[in-house]
């Protein structure tokens, strides 16, 4: 089998993502500013990577979210997290049939194609880690029974930073399987004026239209492995997951007494992919390492596990990404 030419890729990018603009252009009908928190969810999608939206009640998130899927035409559900949500009412159940005496299977809100768990961090561990196989193996078991779940399957949950009363913390094997985590800024005050326009009315906001379809994300995603990764940017990869894990032997004593654990090597995976993505989206067919740097931060930080220092202290994971983009030599 041949090795595709930069021309072929080229107009691969060009005919499979042309679909890409029209998405992008419906849900900023909808949602304004925000533009960040798109191009990750994008990214999320274009590699069916999960993301974690991080922010403070009313930034957008789950709109933005609603309106991502409404863009797509794909089946949707929103399961909103709660104290006394319990394992079944995620995955489903085996109810009883007493005119045939047997059990059959009642699937959850879990068999669709995206996921929006709202404030998932308001459920407890139990019910947060009834997701681990969904969003790892793509599948889901009931009583004896095990279900793959349909492609595209991409999980988006929020969760509210401020608010501690009522909420749990995820598990580490939970926020291991998130590919980005997206904290969602307050709005510009241009956009905070634009959206105060379209929202203080009593008129129903807009709604989106399907503009794509599953088989065009499917596409998309087939294109994101021809992309073109040169071996100094693998590496350069491979050393700044590295370097979380053992920053005193790349000269960071200072970061060594900051950080407990590093990242795993899904974040390794996971940084490979979301650079090509976000190459992918300004239609290259080759990844730079400036791809890397730019979801660097929202690839590793919610994969460091801080020391009590780095707590005591008040420095935020993403401060200790950026010192390990700054001790790593770029490519």
């Amino acid at each position: 089998m041949s090795t595709p030419n930069r021309a072929d890729i080229n107009a691969r990018i060009a005919h499979d993502t042309a679909f890409l603009d029209d998405l992008l252009e419906e849900v900023q009908r909808v949602v304004v500013g925000q533009e960040t928190m798109i191009e990750r969810l994008l990214i999320g999608l274009l590699t069916g990577g999960h993301v974690l939206l991080e922010g403070v009640p009313g930034l957008a998130k789950t709109l933005t979210v609603r309106a991502l899927a409404g863009s797509i035409g794909t089946s949707f559900q929103r399961i909103q997290f709660t104290p006394d949500l319990l394992p079944a009412d995620l995955l489903g159940t085996l109810v009883y049939n007493q005119q045939k005496g047997a059990f059959s299977i009642k699937k959850g809100p879990i068999f669709a194609n995206i996921i929006l768990a709202d404030e998932i961090n308001r459920s407890p561990a139990k019910v947060q880690s009834a997701l681990l196989q969904s969003m790892q193996e793509r599948e889901v078991t009931i009583g004896e029974r095990t279900f793959a779940l349909e492609e595209p399957f991409l999980v988006l949950a929020t969760q509210n930073p401020i608010e501690q009363e009522g909420t749990y913390p995820l598990p580490e094997a939970q926020v291991d399987r998130f590919m980005l985590k997206v904290h969602v800024p307050y709005p510009t005050r241009t956009d905070e004026l634009e959206i105060m326009r379209r929202m203080a009315q009593t008129q129903p906001a807009p709604t989106v239209q399907p503009v794509a379809t599953p088989a065009q994300v499917l596409n998309a995603r087939a294109v994101l492995d021809a992309l073109y990764m040169d071996a100094r940017v693998e590496a350069y990869i491979v050393d700044l997951v590295m370097t979380t894990r053992a920053p005193a032997a790349e000269g960071l004593d200072d970061l060594a007494s900051l950080i407990a654990y590093g990242a795993s090597p899904r974040a390794s995976i996971n940084l490979n992919l979301a650079a090509r993505a976000h190459a992918l989206l300004r239609r290259r067919a080759y990844v730079t390492p400036e791809d890397v740097r730019a979801l660097a931060a929202n690839v590793l930080q919610h994969r460091l596990v801080r020391t009590y220092e780095a707590e005591a202290e008040g420095i935020e994971p993403a401060a200790l990404v950026q010192r390990v983009l700054d001790a790593v030599e770029v490519p």
